[in-house]
């Protein structure tokens, strides 16, 4: 055999693309080139791959090797191609034996891994990314990786993941001379209990129950405050108030988290990125020369925290509108668009001027009138009004005198049946209700519907503002355990909403 087709599959993004590896060998003056848009990461392949195999004790064709990556116009990178394009160049010059009958055809086989010039298989980053795809897409593939990936690409149902540890092992299952142990899941570690608690916050009464309120309806808060008053304190405790993730929330987080990181593996616990406000537009939403996933992205199905709301660039927050709206961004380069998901919390929290004692009962605030406006101004208004609680938070007087808040376990059970409702009833958490599914699942009385209006004519708000509004108040019904909104609940959820003059400003 002079040719060998094999199955591999590049990223595109967050997307998974199959990709045939072809490998002919032939006659001719020595040579190994490798064709079909290869980035660095593939063109260095040839270097490793020769190595690999002569280390396992192969023989390396001395003719005119090429490695055809189809199709040629889309870009692919990184060493997860060495594994395929060295069983190819075996099978091509007949050192592997053609699989025996009753084996798994190869044109099942998808193989993924980077080989060490002694021919060990490395951990392939994007294996859940790619496992996620076979199951979606091919019920009848196999795929090979090496042991640590392989267990974590394992726990995806529906598909038989083989691991194995080099291209020694490959060949020999190949051939049917040592079949490959298929991969053991690996374990869900549960959430972490050593997250901070609630009965640590004394006082801020207000800002507690907002917090109460955004874990049970996953909305988007801001807090607002002088320094001190336990802004930062409030927003690292909303972790301990969710529920853990799902198995299938936490696939899809890490195969998120694999594009950046070489390190696999899932947890229950949502995650909490608190970038700095010095981050730039790409490292928030995402994007680079080869696109890879913002902080948004990253904390796809957790608490995305940004502290010092109004230092951040103003590009990088108004790239926040999209993704608030849609749960994804969209990277577009030359070479075509690249989507990740960002369906995640937003917890903000900003001083109210730019030395931060502007109505403070104690403290003066020195900075002039425009110099506040203009500080105020760079969180604009289209953004604050896709944020569902707004809390102005004040200074304690003898904080340390209060007693303990209520921990963040016996708020989580309230949390948790909240949820539960939600789901029950409409199948995801109120935040994510659409337009139509909120009207059908908000029925308010005449006096709520009489508050609403009158508040909606006075104070100027958008058709987005009102029904955020809406999806708070049906928040605070499912903590109550009642199946509708009523007066005290909208009244409630209009106090969360700033004014037309604090949007505007």
């Amino acid at each position: 055999m002079s040719l060998a087709v094999l199955a591999g599959r590049a990223m595109f993004g967050l997307q998974v693309r199959p990709v045939q590896v072809e490998v002919h060998v032939g006659c001719g003056l020595p040579a190994f080139s490798i064709v079909g848009l290869p980035g660095a990461g593939v063109r260095e392949s040839r270097d490793r791959v020769r190595s690999a195999i002569l280390s396992c004790g192969f023989e390396f064709p001395s003719g005119r090797i090429t490695v055809n990556l189809a199709p040629a116009d889309l870009p692919k990178d990184s060493g997860r191609f060495d594994l395929p394009i060295a069983v190819g160049i075996l099978l091509a010059s007949g050192q592997i034996d053609r699989p025996p009958s009753g084996a798994t055809e190869m044109s099942h086989y998808v193989l993924a891994g980077e080989l060490s010039l002694t021919g060990a298989l490395m951990a392939e980053r994007a294996a859940l990314a790619i496992a996620l795809a076979l199951a979606r897409e091919d019920h009848e593939a196999v795929l090979i990786l090496a042991p640590p990936a392989a267990g974590i690409a394992a726990l995806v149902p529906g598909l038989c993941v083989l691991q194995a540890q080099s291209l020694e092992e490959v060949v020999a299952h190949m051939a049917g001379r040592q079949p490959l142990l298929v991969a053991t899941p690996a374990a869900l570690p549960l959430a972490s209990s050593q997250l901070a608690c609630m009965s640590e916050v004394r006082g801020q009464a207000l800002a507690r129950q907002a917090l109460e309120i955004a874990a049970a309806g996953g909305h988007s808060v801001l807090f607002c405050g002088p320094p001190g008053v336990g802004k930062s304190m409030l927003a690292q405790r909303l972790p301990g108030l969710l529920p853990p993730l799902t198995q299938t929330q936490a696939l899809e987080v890490a195969a998120v988290q694999g594009l950046v990181s070489i390190q696999q593996g899932l947890s229950a616990a949502p995650p909490f990125r608190a970038p700095h406000h010095g981050a730039s537009t790409a490292a928030l939403v995402g994007g680079g020369a080869h696109p890879r996933p913002g902080e948004i992205s990253l904390a796809h199905h957790g608490v995305l925290f940004l502290d010092e709301l109004p230092e951040f660039d103003r590009r990088a927050l108004e790239a926040l509108r999209e993704p608030l709206e849609t749960g994804s961004v969209t990277v577009a380069r030359a070479a075509g668009s690249y989507r990740f998901p960002a369906r995640f919390q937003l917890l903000a929290a900003m001083n109210p001027c730019p030395c931060g004692w502007y109505g403070h009962p104690r403290r003066v605030c020195r900075c002039p009138q425009e110099r506040i406006l203009k500080y105020r101004a760079q969180v604009s208004g289209p953004l604050l009004d896709r944020i569902d609680l707004h809390v102005t938070l004040a200074a304690e007087k003898a904080w340390h005198e209060l007693p303990a808040g209520e921990s963040s376990e016996a708020v989580r059970v309230r949390v948790l049946a909240a949820h539960q409702r939600q789901l029950q009833r409409q199948g995801c958490l109120n935040a994510r209700l659409e337009a139509t599914s909120l009207l059908a699942n908000v029925q308010l009385d005449d006096a709520a519907r009489a508050l609403l209006a009158e508040v909606i004519q006075r104070l100027g708000w958008s058709a987005r503002a009102s029904q955020r509004a809406l999806r708070v108040a049906r928040t605070l019904a499912d903590l109550d355990g009642l199946e509708q909104p009523r007066l005290q609940h909208v009244a409630q959820a209009v106090q969360f909403r700033p004014s037309s003059d604090d949007v505007s400003a």
